[in-house]
């Protein structure tokens, strides 16, 4: 599997490297290329791999790699070769292919690479999908009992649901990549309908849900976090009349930001799946939301700590190393709530990160964005002494 711009690159190369052949077959003569009287010989052809020349029976020709491989650099000093035999034919294989030899031409494949990028495909597959189970359920609870409907619950029922779309969206457009740029391509005709724009409309539309949805995600952190700022704090936006303005922060203000960014894409970038950042200017039309959302978080977060410390300290002046634990288990349970973990790498995107530092964004990325939604789901939901009180209590009644 090979990137969009790659394959862009090298079918472009390829179209190049068939028409200099076919200029080649045309004007060279057996005499010109081996200064000998034409005999026996295998004529000269192009097999959409590489250009090869009239070759006289019984010898075994090599050219140059082709220039179009991506790896060329790699392989430039190497050879695909062919047989010609003593009847004037291409030697051919069991199976009736024309025998070629383009073992030196090949690109050196990193197993280790591979298998270690199999072995995170696995963990974020595993995340989503316990994700996704534990959030419709912590969902579906939090909307089942009325009693817990207060406007506290229904941010976090709102944090949930985009949790959940988020899940969907990333798992859906990790799909139409896989088939759009995934599939092996046996003729030239499949690259034209890769490159097509009619092929890549399924995967710019799942790209722009997913770029919604991972936007409402955070703004429904920066909702939580502002909830919370004012139920300690400021007392503001916490009556039950204010929900609608979460609800314009939440689903409306990516909005804002996402449209200026596909209006950019459609007049300035408009190639491939729209997943490969050209121009980072567009790219920080996206980005920069998150990055504003996430340092807000991050300051109101360290305030609502300061808060707490406080507070606990009062509570308990002689048991420093109790409400020391307190504060650690609070500021562990704010974490995931506010989402500051976002600002380790929200500056770092996949075309700045190379080698290990690469692998350890894609670790930590993976394992986060795809363990959070669990964990938000069991701290807030499963894990919630009102909520598990409700479900007792509603066992219990029924049991009468």
């Amino acid at each position: 599997k090979v990137s969009a711009k790659v394959l862009e690159e090298t079918y472009r190369k390829w179209v190049q490297y068939k028409e200099d052949c076919f200029n080649t077959i045309r004007n060279e003569s057996l005499f010109f290329l081996f200064g000998l009287p034409a005999g026996l010989f295998c004529n000269r052809t192009f097999d959409r791999y590489a250009c090869w020349p009239d070759t006289p029976a019984g010898v075994m020709i090599n050219i140059s790699c082709p220039f179009y491989l991506p790896w060329y650099d790699k392989v430039s000093q190497g050879v695909v070769r062919r047989r010609c035999g003593y009847d004037g034919h291409w030697e051919r294989e069991d199976n009736g292919q024309v025998w070629r030899d383009m073992t030196q031409c090949e690109e050196e494949k990193e197993v280790a690479s591979q298998e270690l990028m199999v072995s995170f495909r696995m963990l974020y597959t595993v995340g989503y999908s316990l994700s996704l189970f534990t959030l419709i359920t912590a969902l579906i609870i939090l909307l089942s009992f009325r009693k817990l409907h207060c406007t506290r619950n229904y941010i976090h029922a709102n944090l949930f649901l985009s949790f959940i779309l988020r899940a969907v969206a990333v798992i859906v457009k990790d799909t139409m990549l896989e088939h759009h740029w995934g599939r092996e391509i046996m003729k030239p005709t499949d690259v034209s309908e890769m490159l097509s724009h009619q092929a890549a409309v399924g995967c710019r539309i799942a790209q722009v849900i997913m770029q919604y949805c991972v936007l409402a995600n955070h703004y429904w952190f920066f909702g939580e976090a502002i909830y919370l700022y004012s139920v300690l704090i400021a007392s503001v936006f916490i009556d039950s009349n204010k929900y609608l303005l979460y609800i314009y922060l939440g689903w409306g203000t990516p909005l804002l930001f996402v449209v200026p960014w596909v209006v950019a894409k459609m007049l300035k970038e408009n190639k491939e799946c729209w997943a490969v950042n050209e121009n980072m200017n567009y790219w920080w039309i996206i980005r920069f939301p998150v990055l504003l959302a996430s340092l807000i978080n991050f300051l109101i977060f360290m305030k609502i700590l300061k808060v707490i410390f406080s507070k606990l300290r009062a509570s308990n002046p002689t048991h420093y190393t109790d409400y020391k634990l307190r504060l650690a288990k609070a500021t562990l349970t704010l974490i995931p709530l506010f989402g500051i973990h976002e600002v380790i790498f929200v500056f770092a995107t996949d075309e700045q990160t190379t080698g290990v530092l690469r692998y350890i964004k894609v670790f930590f990325t993976l394992f986060i964005s795809s363990f959070q939604g669990f964990l938000v789901a069991v701290l807030y939901c499963f894990g919630n002494k009102e909520v598990c009180c409700f479900i007792s209590f509603s066992e219990g009644a029924n049991n009468y």
